[in-house]
């Protein structure tokens, strides 16, 4: 039989007040929410702010796996059994973040069927951005990669949530996300910013126009790019 909502049951308000078995935390930047290796326990839902999730190496090296903004979760992965954190979550910006106990989890997404749909959408999400994330990798040169990650740290495409002032992310974790050197990284932020796609001066603010970049190969980018 079909589950039924319970009447006016909303997810959003489920997630922006504390009660037993969810808790309301503020975090200061670069301030770690969890790291590799500890309990996996809760999920964490980011009410503001944006959080940069990490893996580390054996051999030390680290890979930014994803940047997470607003109205996004993590750590769902103990849903699935994961008994330890495979990624280190650290706030890019001051953050408010809901954390969620595992087994508040487990009865909410059985209980409330309009929780549950919200819940699964985001997991489509994410699966279809891991999917373009690794057609991005394969496929484009850096510039375009590097282009493609600046447009959706600033959160073009998301109908409703412009947000052309990007949080301070730093030339090394722009690198770490495309796959390439620091160096690369700077030469195509100077360049973007002299063609006007960019305004970059301790914050970044990213214009429409960087699309061009994305959808196009334009002219004076290509004569300067690199093709892996």
């Amino acid at each position: 039989m079909k589950r039924k909502a319970k009447p006016g049951f909303d997810p959003k308000a489920f997630l922006a007040k504390a009660a037993e078995g969810r808790a309301i935390s503020k975090h200061q930047m670069n301030q770690v929410l969890f790291a590799q290796g500890d309990p996996a326990d809760s999920v964490l839902y980011i009410q503001h702010g944006k959080v940069k999730m990490t893996v580390n190496s054996a051999e030390g090296k680290e890979a930014v796996v994803a940047i997470l903004g607003p109205d996004e979760f993590c750590g769902e992965g103990c849903l699935a059994g994961q008994r330890r954190r495979m990624a280190t979550a650290t706030a890019m910006t001051d953050c408010e973040i809901m954390q969620v106990d595992k087994s508040t989890m487990v009865r909410i997404l059985h209980d409330e069927p309009t929780f549950s749909e919200m819940f699964v959408a985001h997991l489509l999400a994410r699966t279809i951005r891991i999917e373009e994330d690794l057609v991005d990798q394969l496929f484009n040169s850096s510039e375009k990669r590097l282009a493609r990650a600046l447009l959706l740290l600033a959160n073009f495409g998301k109908e409703g949530k412009p947000e052309p002032i990007i949080a301070k992310v730093s030339q090394e974790t722009l690198a770490d996300m495309i796959g390439t050197t620091r160096s690369r990284v700077s030469h195509f932020m100077n360049k973007f910013r002299k063609l006007g796609f960019i305004e970059y001066n301790g914050t970044l603010k990213v214009h429409s126009s960087l699309l061009s970049v994305v959808l196009h190969d334009h002219p004076q980018i290509r004569r300067d790019g690199e093709e892996t």
